[in-house]
């Protein structure tokens, strides 16, 4: 399934909030009222109510509402990861910022996006249309078991083989 294909559950049918002062910045912080939410679990338990809509809208749904929310880039960031295995059986798993753990495979692949300039954005498809931002740390750990293709660096995981850009670039 490529990063285009997930077609979301249409969450329109439930009453409207409209915008809820909330944002999430790239860093993965989550704003309330223009202030950081510091209580790791209240970020976590809203975090299970996120979703995201056919036109690129991120919302907090409950059973009985939803509202609008922003995001600034990822609403979540991969903050470590873990190596199983080796080559073609090695496998890959992400623990995200709101401790969400992904293993890299074909439902939830690694992708990179040039943003800002010719920086690449590497993400991590992480539960229905959500993606992790993949942060720098971890980001060089995958560079240095990259393996090169041709002029292509990429990385496998469960089976999966996940390209990372031009092996002189990255």
């Amino acid at each position: 399934m490529s990063n285009h294909d997930f077609t979301p559950p249409d969450f329109s049918t439930l009453p409207s909030c409209g915008d809820f002062d909330f944002r999430i910045a790239r860093d993965g912080t989550w704003f309330y009222r223009g202030s950081p939410i510091g209580r790791k679990p209240l970020v976590r338990l809203f975090s299970t109510v996120l979703r995201r809509e056919n036109d690129g809208s991120y919302w907090l749904v409950t059973p009985v509402e939803r509202g609008r929310i922003t995001v600034d880039d990822a609403p979540f960031v991969a903050v470590e990861m873990t190596v199983t295995g080796t080559g073609g059986a090695q496998k890959l798993a992400f623990r995200t910022n709101v401790e969400d753990w992904v293993t890299a495979d074909a439902d939830h692949p690694i992708r990179i996006e040039h943003k800002q300039g010719d920086e690449p954005s590497p993400y991590i498809r992480v539960r229905g249309a959500l993606d992790a931002l993949i942060s720098r740390s971890v980001f060089y750990q995958l560079v240095d078991l990259a393996e090169t293709r041709g002029s292509e660096l990429g990385i496998w995981s469960s089976g999966s083989y996940f390209p990372l850009g031009a092996a002189e670039a990255a």
